[in-house]
Protein backbone atom coordinates (compact mmCIF):
# COMPACT_ATOMS: atom_id res chain seq x y z
CA UNK A 1 0.00 0.00 0.00
CA UNK A 2 2.92 2.35 0.86
CA UNK A 3 4.54 1.49 -2.62
CA UNK A 4 1.55 2.48 -4.26
CA UNK A 5 1.02 5.27 -2.80
CA UNK A 6 4.80 6.57 -3.09
CA UNK A 7 4.34 5.78 -6.87
CA UNK A 8 1.04 7.98 -7.38
CA UNK A 9 2.71 10.68 -5.38
CA UNK A 10 5.51 10.67 -7.58
CA UNK A 11 3.89 10.53 -10.99
CA UNK A 12 1.83 13.35 -9.82
CA UNK A 13 4.63 15.31 -9.16
CA UNK A 14 5.69 14.63 -12.85
CA UNK A 15 2.74 15.43 -14.17
CA UNK A 16 2.47 18.78 -12.19
CA UNK A 17 6.25 19.23 -13.34
CA UNK A 18 6.10 18.33 -17.12
CA UNK A 19 2.80 20.29 -17.20
CA UNK A 20 4.27 23.79 -16.23
CA UNK A 21 7.15 22.88 -18.15
CA UNK A 22 5.14 22.43 -21.28
CA UNK A 23 3.48 25.65 -20.33
CA UNK A 24 6.39 27.90 -19.72
CA UNK A 25 7.76 27.00 -22.97
CA UNK A 26 4.67 27.38 -25.31
CA UNK A 27 3.77 30.65 -23.69
CA UNK A 28 6.59 31.98 -21.91
CA UNK A 29 4.41 32.51 -18.48
CA UNK A 30 5.28 33.91 -14.90
CA UNK A 31 4.44 30.67 -13.55
CA UNK A 32 4.10 32.80 -10.28
CA UNK A 33 0.94 34.04 -11.01
CA UNK A 34 -0.68 30.04 -11.20
CA UNK A 35 -1.41 28.61 -7.95
CA UNK A 36 1.25 26.59 -6.36
CA UNK A 37 1.46 23.23 -4.43
CA UNK A 38 2.26 24.04 -0.81
CA UNK A 39 1.10 20.51 1.23
CA UNK A 40 0.24 16.80 0.55
CA UNK A 41 -1.48 16.05 3.91
CA UNK A 42 -2.55 12.35 4.68
CA UNK A 43 -5.62 11.71 6.23
CA UNK A 44 -7.40 8.72 8.11
CA UNK A 45 -9.77 7.79 4.98
CA UNK A 46 -11.49 8.94 2.30
CA UNK A 47 -11.82 12.95 2.91
CA UNK A 48 -15.35 13.78 1.67
CA UNK A 49 -15.66 17.12 3.64
CA UNK A 50 -13.31 20.15 3.82
CA UNK A 51 -13.86 23.63 5.41
CA UNK A 52 -10.88 25.81 6.79
CA UNK A 53 -11.48 27.35 10.57
CA UNK A 54 -13.10 31.33 9.42
CA UNK A 55 -9.58 32.03 11.05
CA UNK A 56 -7.82 30.76 8.28
CA UNK A 57 -5.82 28.55 10.79
CA UNK A 58 -6.78 25.52 10.80
CA UNK A 59 -8.42 22.80 8.35
CA UNK A 60 -11.56 20.58 9.63
CA UNK A 61 -12.05 17.64 6.89
CA UNK A 62 -14.40 14.40 7.47
CA UNK A 63 -13.22 10.98 6.74
CA UNK A 64 -16.02 9.10 5.15
CA UNK A 65 -14.26 5.21 5.59
CA UNK A 66 -12.59 5.85 8.64
CA UNK A 67 -14.79 4.85 11.87
CA UNK A 68 -12.22 6.10 14.52
CA UNK A 69 -11.39 9.71 13.39
CA UNK A 70 -14.50 11.10 11.78
CA UNK A 71 -13.21 14.60 11.51
CA UNK A 72 -9.60 15.29 11.69
CA UNK A 73 -8.37 19.15 12.12
CA UNK A 74 -4.92 19.68 10.11
CA UNK A 75 -2.79 23.03 10.66
CA UNK A 76 -3.36 24.80 7.39
CA UNK A 77 0.38 26.53 7.19
CA UNK A 78 1.97 23.40 8.34
CA UNK A 79 -0.11 20.74 7.29
CA UNK A 80 0.23 19.03 11.11
CA UNK A 81 -2.49 17.21 12.62
CA UNK A 82 -4.40 18.66 15.40
CA UNK A 83 -6.81 16.08 16.63
CA UNK A 84 -9.55 14.18 15.44
CA UNK A 85 -12.73 12.92 16.79
CA UNK A 86 -14.61 9.75 17.34
CA UNK A 87 -18.23 10.54 16.58
CA UNK A 88 -19.31 7.09 18.46
CA UNK A 89 -17.50 5.14 16.16
CA UNK A 90 -19.10 6.33 12.99
CA UNK A 91 -17.54 8.02 10.11
CA UNK A 92 -18.50 12.16 9.25
CA UNK A 93 -20.00 13.10 5.89
CA UNK A 94 -19.67 17.47 5.57
CA UNK A 95 -19.21 19.27 8.17
CA UNK A 96 -20.01 23.50 8.73
CA UNK A 97 -18.81 26.27 10.82
CA UNK A 98 -21.34 28.63 12.37
CA UNK A 99 -20.39 32.45 12.06
CA UNK A 100 -18.52 33.02 14.80
CA UNK A 101 -16.27 30.35 14.41
CA UNK A 102 -16.81 28.61 18.10
CA UNK A 103 -18.89 25.58 16.96
CA UNK A 104 -18.56 23.27 14.09
CA UNK A 105 -21.36 20.98 12.78
CA UNK A 106 -20.40 17.35 11.22
CA UNK A 107 -23.35 15.09 9.70
CA UNK A 108 -23.46 11.52 9.75
CA UNK A 109 -24.65 9.24 6.78
CA UNK A 110 -25.80 5.87 8.64
CA UNK A 111 -26.62 7.28 12.19
CA UNK A 112 -28.30 10.03 10.44
CA UNK A 113 -27.60 12.39 13.69
CA UNK A 114 -25.57 15.94 13.09
CA UNK A 115 -22.49 16.43 15.58
CA UNK A 116 -22.28 19.40 17.63
CA UNK A 117 -18.14 19.83 18.13
CA UNK A 118 -16.74 22.77 20.34
CA UNK A 119 -13.90 24.09 18.07
CA UNK A 120 -11.77 26.11 20.43
CA UNK A 121 -11.50 23.71 23.30
CA UNK A 122 -11.93 20.62 20.28
CA UNK A 123 -14.49 18.59 22.26
CA UNK A 124 -17.50 16.88 20.66
CA UNK A 125 -20.62 18.24 22.60
CA UNK A 126 -23.66 17.12 21.84
CA UNK A 127 -25.65 15.21 18.52
CA UNK A 128 -28.89 15.84 17.22
CA UNK A 129 -31.57 13.11 15.54
CA UNK A 130 -32.49 13.96 12.05
CA UNK A 131 -35.03 11.70 11.55
CA UNK A 132 -34.21 11.15 8.64
CA UNK A 133 -32.15 8.44 6.69
CA UNK A 134 -28.66 8.62 5.49
CA UNK A 135 -28.07 12.42 6.65
CA UNK A 136 -25.63 14.37 4.11
CA UNK A 137 -25.16 17.52 3.98
CA UNK A 138 -25.62 20.43 6.67
CA UNK A 139 -26.27 23.99 6.38
CA UNK A 140 -27.14 27.10 9.47
CA UNK A 141 -29.93 29.70 9.36
CA UNK A 142 -28.55 33.23 8.84
CA UNK A 143 -29.12 33.72 12.62
CA UNK A 144 -27.22 30.69 13.37
CA UNK A 145 -30.38 29.58 15.35
CA UNK A 146 -31.32 26.28 13.25
CA UNK A 147 -29.56 23.63 11.70
CA UNK A 148 -31.24 22.52 8.41
CA UNK A 149 -29.93 19.05 7.11
CA UNK A 150 -30.39 16.92 3.26
CA UNK A 151 -31.52 13.14 4.22
CA UNK A 152 -30.69 11.42 0.92
CA UNK A 153 -32.40 8.02 1.26
CA UNK A 154 -35.73 9.64 3.09
CA UNK A 155 -36.12 12.50 0.76
CA UNK A 156 -36.64 15.57 3.43
CA UNK A 157 -34.75 18.41 5.00
CA UNK A 158 -34.12 18.27 8.86
CA UNK A 159 -34.86 21.28 10.78
CA UNK A 160 -33.64 21.35 13.92
CA UNK A 161 -33.25 24.01 16.55
CA UNK A 162 -30.05 24.75 17.84
CA UNK A 163 -31.45 26.02 21.37
CA UNK A 164 -32.70 23.35 22.50
CA UNK A 165 -30.89 20.44 20.57
CA UNK A 166 -34.97 18.97 18.90
CA UNK A 167 -36.42 18.46 15.78
CA UNK A 168 -38.48 21.31 14.41
CA UNK A 169 -39.85 19.29 11.23
CA UNK A 170 -38.80 17.52 8.77
CA UNK A 171 -39.47 19.06 5.33
CA UNK A 172 -40.22 16.49 2.25
CA UNK A 173 -38.41 16.99 -0.54
CA UNK A 174 -37.64 16.45 -4.31
CA UNK A 175 -35.49 12.97 -4.61
CA UNK A 176 -32.31 12.54 -3.13
CA UNK A 177 -32.05 15.80 -1.66
CA UNK A 178 -28.36 17.45 -0.97
CA UNK A 179 -27.19 20.86 -1.83
CA UNK A 180 -28.72 23.17 0.06
CA UNK A 181 -29.11 27.11 0.26
CA UNK A 182 -30.95 29.40 2.89
CA UNK A 183 -31.63 32.50 1.95
CA UNK A 184 -30.63 35.44 3.70
CA UNK A 185 -33.38 36.50 5.37
CA UNK A 186 -34.25 32.91 6.03
CA UNK A 187 -37.66 32.72 4.47
CA UNK A 188 -36.59 30.41 1.80
CA UNK A 189 -34.71 27.11 1.07
CA UNK A 190 -33.47 25.75 -2.24
CA UNK A 191 -32.57 21.99 -2.26
CA UNK A 192 -30.03 20.60 -5.15
CA UNK A 193 -32.35 17.02 -6.25
CA UNK A 194 -29.34 14.39 -6.98
CA UNK A 195 -32.09 11.81 -8.71
CA UNK A 196 -33.43 13.90 -11.43
CA UNK A 197 -31.44 16.58 -11.22
CA UNK A 198 -34.22 19.22 -9.84
CA UNK A 199 -33.76 22.43 -8.10
CA UNK A 200 -36.42 22.87 -5.59
CA UNK A 201 -37.69 26.45 -3.70
CA UNK A 202 -39.51 25.89 -0.60
CA UNK A 203 -40.77 28.79 1.32
CA UNK A 204 -39.97 28.33 5.13
CA UNK A 205 -42.87 30.30 5.86
CA UNK A 206 -45.67 29.39 3.97
CA UNK A 207 -44.36 25.91 3.26
CA UNK A 208 -45.37 25.86 -1.10
CA UNK A 209 -43.16 24.49 -2.60
CA UNK A 210 -41.98 24.87 -6.25
CA UNK A 211 -39.16 23.11 -8.81
CA UNK A 212 -37.83 25.43 -10.76
CA UNK A 213 -35.31 23.74 -12.68
CA UNK A 214 -35.71 20.06 -13.90
CA UNK A 215 -33.30 19.54 -16.81
CA UNK A 216 -30.17 18.41 -14.85
CA UNK A 217 -29.19 15.29 -13.80
CA UNK A 218 -27.21 15.20 -10.94
CA UNK A 219 -27.58 18.02 -8.91
CA UNK A 220 -25.44 18.13 -6.00
CA UNK A 221 -23.95 21.64 -4.33
CA UNK A 222 -24.79 24.96 -4.05
CA UNK A 223 -22.41 28.09 -3.10
CA UNK A 224 -23.95 31.74 -3.28
CA UNK A 225 -22.80 35.46 -4.23
CA UNK A 226 -25.67 37.50 -2.53
CA UNK A 227 -24.72 40.62 -3.72
CA UNK A 228 -25.11 39.56 -7.15
CA UNK A 229 -28.29 37.40 -6.01
CA UNK A 230 -26.78 34.52 -8.28
CA UNK A 231 -26.68 30.77 -6.69
CA UNK A 232 -24.00 28.68 -8.03
CA UNK A 233 -24.97 24.65 -8.79
CA UNK A 234 -23.12 21.61 -9.91
CA UNK A 235 -24.39 18.84 -12.16
CA UNK A 236 -22.48 15.71 -11.74
CA UNK A 237 -24.19 14.30 -14.57
CA UNK A 238 -23.93 16.70 -17.02
CA UNK A 239 -20.58 17.60 -16.48
CA UNK A 240 -21.80 21.35 -15.99
CA UNK A 241 -21.98 24.26 -13.69
CA UNK A 242 -25.86 25.93 -13.51
CA UNK A 243 -26.80 29.54 -12.56
CA UNK A 244 -29.75 30.48 -10.48
CA UNK A 245 -30.78 34.16 -10.59
CA UNK A 246 -32.44 34.69 -7.05
CA UNK A 247 -34.49 37.62 -8.35
CA UNK A 248 -36.45 35.34 -10.72
CA UNK A 249 -35.62 31.73 -10.18
CA UNK A 250 -34.16 31.58 -13.81
CA UNK A 251 -31.66 29.07 -14.46
CA UNK A 252 -28.95 28.75 -17.03
CA UNK A 253 -26.10 26.86 -17.77
CA UNK A 254 -22.75 28.90 -16.25
CA UNK A 255 -20.15 26.30 -17.79
CA UNK A 256 -18.95 22.76 -19.10
CA UNK A 257 -16.48 21.50 -17.16
CA UNK A 258 -14.51 17.72 -16.57
CA UNK A 259 -16.06 14.40 -15.62
CA UNK A 260 -18.09 14.34 -12.60
CA UNK A 261 -17.73 18.07 -10.93
CA UNK A 262 -19.03 17.59 -7.44
CA UNK A 263 -17.61 20.21 -4.64
CA UNK A 264 -17.67 24.14 -5.56
CA UNK A 265 -16.72 26.97 -4.00
CA UNK A 266 -16.24 30.76 -4.45
CA UNK A 267 -13.37 33.12 -3.88
CA UNK A 268 -14.02 35.64 -1.08
CA UNK A 269 -14.01 38.11 -3.67
CA UNK A 270 -16.61 36.53 -5.79
CA UNK A 271 -14.55 36.45 -8.68
CA UNK A 272 -13.33 32.77 -9.08
CA UNK A 273 -15.30 29.86 -8.73
CA UNK A 274 -13.45 26.11 -7.98
CA UNK A 275 -15.29 23.39 -9.01
CA UNK A 276 -13.24 19.76 -8.25
CA UNK A 277 -13.97 17.35 -10.67
CA UNK A 278 -13.30 13.37 -9.77
CA UNK A 279 -12.66 12.35 -13.50
CA UNK A 280 -14.28 9.46 -15.25
CA UNK A 281 -15.77 6.22 -12.70
CA UNK A 282 -13.78 2.80 -12.76
CA UNK A 283 -16.95 1.98 -14.25
CA UNK A 284 -20.07 2.46 -14.57
CA UNK A 285 -21.34 0.62 -11.52
CA UNK A 286 -17.95 1.13 -9.51
CA UNK A 287 -16.55 4.48 -8.50
CA UNK A 288 -14.23 3.27 -5.10
CA UNK A 289 -11.62 2.10 -8.01
CA UNK A 290 -9.12 4.54 -9.47
CA UNK A 291 -10.43 5.37 -12.95
CA UNK A 292 -8.70 6.15 -16.35
CA UNK A 293 -7.92 9.55 -16.07
CA UNK A 294 -6.83 11.67 -12.92
CA UNK A 295 -9.12 14.88 -11.68
CA UNK A 296 -8.93 18.17 -11.68
CA UNK A 297 -10.16 21.10 -9.96
CA UNK A 298 -11.26 23.73 -12.14
CA UNK A 299 -10.67 27.94 -11.76
CA UNK A 300 -13.71 29.39 -14.05
CA UNK A 301 -14.29 33.34 -14.00
CA UNK A 302 -17.76 34.07 -12.62
CA UNK A 303 -18.06 37.05 -14.67
CA UNK A 304 -17.57 35.46 -18.22
CA UNK A 305 -17.20 31.63 -17.43
CA UNK A 306 -14.34 31.39 -18.90
CA UNK A 307 -11.25 29.07 -17.32
CA UNK A 308 -8.63 30.54 -15.80
CA UNK A 309 -6.57 27.88 -14.67
CA UNK A 310 -6.81 23.90 -14.20
CA UNK A 311 -5.23 21.93 -11.48
CA UNK A 312 -4.61 17.96 -11.53
CA UNK A 313 -5.38 16.24 -8.98
CA UNK A 314 -5.52 12.32 -8.15
CA UNK A 315 -8.14 10.17 -7.76
CA UNK A 316 -11.25 11.52 -7.11
CA UNK A 317 -10.59 14.82 -6.13
CA UNK A 318 -14.25 15.57 -4.16
CA UNK A 319 -13.87 17.69 -0.89
CA UNK A 320 -12.54 21.81 -1.71
CA UNK A 321 -12.46 24.62 0.78
CA UNK A 322 -11.22 28.37 0.14
CA UNK A 323 -9.40 30.19 3.28
CA UNK A 324 -11.57 33.52 4.09
CA UNK A 325 -8.88 35.31 2.71
CA UNK A 326 -8.45 33.63 -0.67
CA UNK A 327 -4.89 33.03 -1.08
CA UNK A 328 -5.02 29.37 0.22
CA UNK A 329 -7.32 26.61 -1.44
CA UNK A 330 -7.49 23.40 0.09
CA UNK A 331 -9.18 19.95 -2.02
CA UNK A 332 -9.05 16.19 -1.44
CA UNK A 333 -8.34 13.46 -3.65
CA UNK A 334 -10.95 10.99 -1.85
CA UNK A 335 -9.51 7.63 -2.95
CA UNK A 336 -5.74 8.77 -2.32
CA UNK A 337 -6.95 9.60 1.15
CA UNK A 338 -4.84 12.87 0.88
CA UNK A 339 -5.58 17.00 0.98
CA UNK A 340 -4.05 19.22 -1.42
CA UNK A 341 -3.39 22.40 -0.27
CA UNK A 342 -2.52 24.99 -2.50
CA UNK A 343 -1.05 28.80 -3.09
CA UNK A 344 -3.79 31.30 -4.81
CA UNK A 345 -2.24 34.06 -6.45
CA UNK A 346 -4.80 37.40 -6.87
CA UNK A 347 -7.69 37.32 -9.76
CA UNK A 348 -5.88 39.64 -11.67
CA UNK A 349 -2.56 37.42 -11.66
CA UNK A 350 -4.31 34.05 -12.68
CA UNK A 351 -6.34 35.81 -15.30
CA UNK A 352 -3.17 37.77 -16.74
CA UNK A 353 -1.94 33.70 -17.76
CA UNK A 354 -5.26 33.89 -20.23
CA UNK A 355 -6.26 30.48 -18.93
CA UNK A 356 -2.96 28.87 -17.40
CA UNK A 357 -2.88 25.24 -17.22
CA UNK A 358 -6.17 25.02 -19.17
CA UNK A 359 -4.24 24.99 -22.52
CA UNK A 360 -2.00 21.79 -21.63
CA UNK A 361 -4.09 19.81 -19.34
CA UNK A 362 -5.38 17.54 -20.94
CA UNK A 363 -2.63 15.90 -22.44
CA UNK A 364 -1.76 14.84 -18.85
CA UNK A 365 -4.81 13.54 -16.97
CA UNK A 366 -5.17 10.41 -18.71
CA UNK A 367 -3.41 7.69 -16.90
CA UNK A 368 -0.54 6.08 -18.98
Amino acid sequence: MIKKYLISTLFLFSLFFAGNFVLAQNQNLNLENLPKKLLNIKVPGAPKGAIFSPDGKEIWVTSLSNKKQGVSVFDSITGKKITSFNLNNYPAVEVVFNKDGTRVYASQMETAKVFEIDAINKKALRSFKTGGNWTKVVELSPDGKKLYASNWISNNVSEIDLGTGKLIRKISTVKTPRGLYITKDGNFLYVAGFDKGQIQKINLITGVKKIIYSGGYAMRHFVVDEDKGVLFVSDMGRNAIYKVNLKDDSVIKFASTESHPNTIALSPDKKILYVSCRGHNFSSTNYYVPGPDWGTVELFDTETGKLLDVIIGGNQPTALAVSPDGKTMVFSDFLDSRLQVYQIPTYEQIKSTNGGRSQTYKSLIKKK
